[in-house]
């Protein structure tokens, strides 16, 4: 008997572009998602930070854009408690590099929120923090004067303890 030749299903077909950006691969994906919020640009949300800047892209994210009758829309920015002043004296910048992104006068408005108007799950704001300054080493000196009779003590968890407040102490720089 002969036998039959297995023929394998077809290979995939390849596109024979070359290479692509990934931004242009992942478009595609993104314009759905960004859509439904009303962000005809997708790239307002995934260039935040070059389009408005870096210090108000530190304290605002971009929620939705809504188009109501008249011409432009208002942009929904989350912003925490304490830097919502500053994003409202913003606004008009944030306006003018908005429309400038979309090449038209596609918003008119900025509404500042300070919790996602769906919900609290979705409105935690996760904005970077702030580097907390360095601490100087206290003086070797001074920190062994200060911890000079903490050998007496027989529990390890106080004499740790009181060795620790004593470095802060002087590591303070009040004192």
């Amino acid at each position: 008997m002969a036998r039959k030749a297995v023929t394998s299903p077809e290979p995939p077909t390849r596109r024979k572009r070359g290479f692509e950006r990934a931004g242009a691969l992942v478009s595609g994906h993104l314009r759905g998602p960004a859509e439904k919020r009303g962000f005809a640009e997708a790239r307002l949300l995934t260039h935040w930070a070059e389009i408005v800047g870096a210090e108000i892209a530190e304290i605002a994210l971009p929620v939705r854009i809504t188009y109501g009758r008249g011409f432009g829309g208002t942009l929904v920015l989350l912003t925490t408690g304490a830097n919502a002043p500053v994003l409202e004296m913003r606004r008009e910048d944030v306006v003018e590099r908005v429309n400038a992104c979309y090449g038209y006068r596609a918003v008119s408005r900025v509404q500042v929120t300070q919790t996602a108007p769906t919900g609290f799950a979705e409105g935690q704001v996760a904005f970077a923090p702030r580097a907390k300054p360095v601490k100087a080493a206290p003086d070797p000196e001074r920190l062994k004067q200060a911890t000079t009779g903490l050998t007496h003590i027989e529990d390890e968890g106080l004499r740790n303890a009181l060795a620790a407040l004593a470095r802060n102490v002087l590591t303070n720089k009040r004192t």
